[in-house]
């Protein structure tokens, strides 16, 4: 009896993982919906999921980023329940950055979307804080790379690297700002001057190294970053 039970139940959870279909959805692609959460800024310190692991008490104040290649934290999605066990000893979660490019088909793009709201729709059920990260291709992802955050919450984007298409960038910026608008943004890298909004950006890891440069050298490393003539450490 116990055997067939058992067996029913991963029956039931390998269907789960299959049919993703067990949270509020909105939209015409029914994007599952991660809701609103106070979020204090102040307590914001970032951490890549690269450098995550287990019983990690030192860092556990810290908040989750995963603005870092695909193939690294592919793993929260497609073994959700064992990636949630190391992930939810942290103070935050920002929801996964699944890539959008603009020449990837739109049936990927969407996919992107539905996986970036899954999770953290999913870490939200189990108690976690989870602030949504936002990304968007080009005008025709708009439709549908706003939906799944409730309006007024707190969001994440990503300049990282984007100094040469600020003009696509701010586009769906400021569109997000009219769908989502917004508490808060955090912003990882520097914010383009353009933006609005009440945001507090963050360093990305990959320079955290600069933190202990003296300020002329700091100074320095920042003129050499926005022509992108980095000597990485």
């Amino acid at each position: 009896m116990f055997e067939y039970t058992e067996y029913k139940l991963q029956k039931r959870r390998h269907k789960q993982e299959l049919v993703r279909n067990e949270f509020k959805t909105v939209g015409n692609y029914q994007i599952p919906l991660i809701r609103k959460q106070e979020i204090d800024l102040d307590t914001i310190s970032l951490i890549s999921f690269s450098d995550t692991k287990q019983d990690d008490k030192e860092n556990a104040y810290k908040t989750v980023h995963f603005f870092t290649y695909d193939w690294m934290f592919d793993k929260v999605y497609d073994r959700a329940s064992e990636s949630a066990e190391k992930l939810k000893q942290y103070y935050a979660l920002l929801s996964p950055d699944f890539s959008m490019f603009t020449d990837m088909p739109k049936a990927l793009q969407i996919n992107s979307v539905f996986k970036n709201r899954w999770c953290g729709a999913y870490w939200q059920s189990l108690g976690l804080r989870v602030i949504p990260t936002i990304s968007w291709g080009d005008e025709s992802s708009f439709d549908f790379c706003f939906d799944g955050v409730e309006e007024g919450a707190t969001v994440a984007v990503c300049t990282y690297y984007r100094e040469n298409c600020e003009e696509e960038f701010m586009l769906g910026y400021n569109r997000m700002l009219e769908v989502i608008k917004p508490q808060s943004v955090i912003c990882y890298d520097e914010p383009f001057p353009s933006m609005k909004g009440n945001i507090k950006s963050f360093l990305p890891t990959t320079y955290e190294w600069t933190k202990s440069l003296g300020w002329q050298d700091q100074a320095k490393f920042y003129m050499e970053k926005h022509t992108r003539n980095i000597i990485q450490k």
